[in-house]
């Protein structure tokens, strides 16, 4: 049985990443003055955050079959472009959110390569809760 310790290692670091993906998507107008290189990074960081954010996920749901944790990130991507709606000097975007979606394949496709590569130390999908990685 999981304690309290337990549940809150696994699931308190995707919390916070939402919290800190909502404190940033809540910031209006950010811009680093890098002109066209200010757009390439903030989409390079939607695609880390949320394939980090998919990763956290489905680290905290045991590893198991990654599908909960791909809805999960998703749906959040989906949220952070409409919570960007509200926000003055933001707009959210479908484009946005496919960035963000290409995120989390390009994470799960990561662990693929990892756990091909590296059999012994990835976790791999559909692995049983207690003998994956953590």
């Amino acid at each position: 049985m999981v304690g309290l310790a337990g549940l809150a290692s696994r699931f308190l670091p995707p919390l916070l990443l939402m919290g800190a993906i909502f404190f940033l998507s809540a910031q209006p107008g950010l811009n680093s003055g890098l002109g066209v290189w200010d757009t390439v990074l903030r989409k390079l960081a939607h695609m880390i955050e949320f394939g980090l954010l998919w990763l956290l996920w489905w680290r905290a749901l045991g590893y198991g079959s990654p599908l909960p944790a791909i809805a999960i990130a998703l749906a959040y991507a989906a949220s952070d472009e409409l919570h960007q709606t509200f926000v003055p000097d933001r707009a959210g975007s479908p484009v946005d959110w496919a960035i963000d979606a290409a995120g989390v394949g390009l994470a799960g496709a990561a662990v693929a390569l990892w756990s091909r590569l590296a059999p012994e130390r990835a976790p791999r999908f559909g692995a049983p809760r207690d003998s994956a990685p953590v």
